[in-house]
């Protein structure tokens, strides 16, 4: 699936649904993944791998709604209803708090990574539409980036705390 997201709205959705006890076994038995579900989205995780677009997508929704959140926007309703121009987008990301992190980065750290990112690579794997007039809008699978962005600021108060 190469990192793809099915989505609630597509039929895959319905399929795998209404037989999820056999692909979960098929993607276990045939592939080593796990097949992870939530009510808005499908996934499969595998221990081996060492590609990091998905800490960079985290990153990116990180920021951007770090971002929309300063400007005085409900980032979660901005990234569930919204559409975005992907100059929006890039200027967000370029003009952030956290330029340390975005030129540290390399989707991130100039505007043509952050296009690619977004129109190609989120577009591939569903968690971006593109619309015309180079418009954006996310997939339910950003959640999935947002509480995983979440966790990892849990485990990290936690861990000071302690």
């Amino acid at each position: 699936m190469d990192g793809r997201f099915i989505t609630i709205d597509e039929s895959y959705f319905d399929i795998l649904k209404e037989n999820q006890d056999f692909y979960v076994e098929f993607f276990e038995k045939s592939f080593g993944f796990e097949l992870k579900n939530t009510q808005e989205f499908y996934y499969l995780i595998s221990d081996e791998t060492n590609e990091n677009t998905s800490r960079d997508i985290s990153i990116f929704f990180s920021i951007l709604c770090y971002e929309l959140d300063k400007d005085g926007k409900n980032f979660m309703d901005e990234l569930g209803f919204s559409d975005f121009h992907i100059d929006e987008i890039v200027e967000y990301i370029k003009n952030s708090t956290w330029i340390d992190v975005v030129k540290a980065n390399k989707q991130l750290n100039d505007s043509e990574s952050i296009k690619r990112l977004v129109g190609s690579t989120m577009v591939k794997r569903n968690i971006a539409i593109k619309h015309s007039d180079d418009k954006y809008s996310f997939t339910k699978a950003y959640k999935l980036f947002i509480d995983f962005a979440r966790e990892l600021i849990k485990t990290e108060m936690n861990e000071a705390n302690a």
